[in-house]
């Protein structure tokens, strides 16, 4: 697997993180193929740009918060699919300072479109 991919991925993984704990509820589903796939446990299955639209939209931060993406392992990579596993941590701001609220996993199917990498398939599971 070439290091441009896993960059890619990486990048994408990223932009995701960072427009989830900003709002920026166009950017997050900017990150999907058209007909992706997001999987939150208590929270749902959202198929589509405009399921995924209508779910992070009523998710917006109330108070400062972080998902912090580690230990990212990519596999596959040949042709236009690849697979990421990821290690996430979420922080919240509270009054008396920062605080983990969850430890999981995303398990990602992504698709290389338009010279991006989009998820098709995001799956998140919690410990």
């Amino acid at each position: 697997m070439h290091a441009e991919v896993v960059e890619g991925i990486r990048a994408s993984i990223a932009a995701y993180a960072q427009a989830l704990d900003d709002g920026r509820t166009d950017d997050v589903v900017a990150t999907f193929c058209p007909d992706g796939v997001c999987e939150i446990p208590g929270l749902g299955t959202h198929v589509g740009h405009d399921a995924i639209r209508a779910a992070f939209a009523g998710w917006k931060p109330q108070k400062p918060q972080r998902h912090l993406v580690v230990n990212t392992l990519v596999t596959g990579g040949a042709g236009d699919e690849a697979s990421a596993t990821s290690d996430v941590v979420f922080i919240q701001k509270r009054a008396s300072g920062w605080a983990v609220e969850l430890v999981g996993r995303y398990d990602d199917v992504l698709h290389h479109h338009d010279g991006r990498w989009l998820f098709h398939r995001r799956v998140a599971s919690f410990l």
